[in-house]
């Protein structure tokens, strides 16, 4: 996660609702139907500790070097996840086994950057394909520092990394088996989150899909670890600006948590005022921005934040495991459900 922040241009909503907006709410929460639960653990079951932990150990090796911006460590990382997809039979955008690679030019960078890349996993919906849920995390990290140390970057943000490709394998199972998502689901790894956002700033500059047509982006960024605030309760996530443009999204994905999870969702640093402002700081922002609906996964930070040892023996891998399968619920619900996600300003429930 990028160690700076920008403050919000947005007017943003605090984290309850007003009291003019109590009934409302209540109408609302209580309007949410799940899909099929059996359904949606069946597939949730593929997402397991063992291969998060695999992954992560192959993307967080020393052989990526870091995965700095443009060079050959993230290169390497970057052409790691199109063979997985490859091997997976999940295809490109294009709806081929080739080109799952944005490229963004050197001179999108305010200072000097080697040519970089996005990638892209698809799973094209079978009833509504030309609405599109994003999931995203990013596999860029700091590289290698001053002393010859690698920032392996295990949890920053391998840990999201891994939890990509774990859920695009269980939605191309489900799709496999006739049961695959209503809507299309586009797996986006982005590059130079660390450098500034630079990676969804270029695709929501340069979307692959109409940004129109984007339901939301469910974005991770670190979600492999337990901070201090939680070390004697560590069955918890932060979850950051899923209220802020659908309340509906919010009260969905509290409601698939309840029914299937029952994991402690922590919104302290949804707070408009939290002076941290993690709202602004990792790539879901760039959605927001443009009045996306989104939530930020987050574990916190912890004492290994943006250091060499950020390593995978670290990992909490059943928490990541359970993790994974709350955004892979998540977005199972938004794909399925009859209605598209609506925001605020076009749920008539809330006026």
């Amino acid at each position: 996660m990028k160690s700076f922040c920008i403050l919000s241009v947005l007017t943003l909503v605090g984290t309850c609702a007003t009291p003019k907006y109590s009934t409302k709410i209540k109408n609302l929460k209580n309007s949410i139907e799940l899909v099929d639960k059996t359904e949606v653990l069946n597939y949730a079951k593929t997402i397991t500790a063992s291969e998060l932990k695999t992954h992560l150990y192959n993307f967080s090796s020393e052989e990526f070097q870091g995965r700095a911006t443009g060079e050959i460590g993230q290169k390497k990382a970057s052409n790691f996840l199109k063979h997985y997809y490859q091997q997976e039979g999940i295809m490109s955008p294009l709806r081929d086994t080739i080109n799952y690679f944005q490229n963004i030019p050197s001179d999108f960078f305010f200072e000097k950057t080697k040519p970089t890349e996005n990638v892209m996993a698809f799973i094209e919906g079978q009833e509504i394909p030309q609405e599109v849920i994003i999931i995203s995390a990013h596999l860029d990290h700091l590289g290698v520092n001053e002393n010859g140390q690698v920032n392996y970057g295990a949890d920053d943000d391998g840990s999201g990394t891994v939890a990509l490709m774990e859920m695009a394998q269980a939605f191309k199972k489900a799709q496999l088996e006739g049961n695959g998502p209503k809507r299309s689901i586009l797996f986006l790894h982005f590059t130079a989150e660390e450098l500034g956002k630079k990676g969804s700033e270029y695709y929501t500059r340069h979307p692959v899909f109409p940004l129109k047509n984007t339901v939301t982006n469910l974005n991770i960024d670190m979600i492999g670890r337990v901070d201090d605030i939680h070390k004697n309760k560590k069955d918890y996530l932060y979850l950051i600006g899923s209220d802020r443009i659908s309340k509906e999204l919010h009260y969905l994905s509290e409601k698939v948590n309840d029914t299937l999870f029952n994991i402690d969702l922590d919104y302290r640093y949804n707070d408009e005022n939290d002076r941290n402002q993690y709202y602004t700081r990792s790539d879901h922002y760039n959605f927001a921005a443009l009045g996306i609906p989104v939530i930020f996964y987050f574990n916190g930070e912890h004492s290994d934040y943006h250091k060499p040892t950020d390593t995978p023996e670290k990992i909490n891998y059943n928490l990541l495991e359970k993790r994974t399968k709350l955004i892979f619920a998540t977005a199972w619900q938004i794909a399925n459900q009859n209605h598209r996600l609506l925001t605020d300003k076009n749920n008539n429930l809330l006026k």
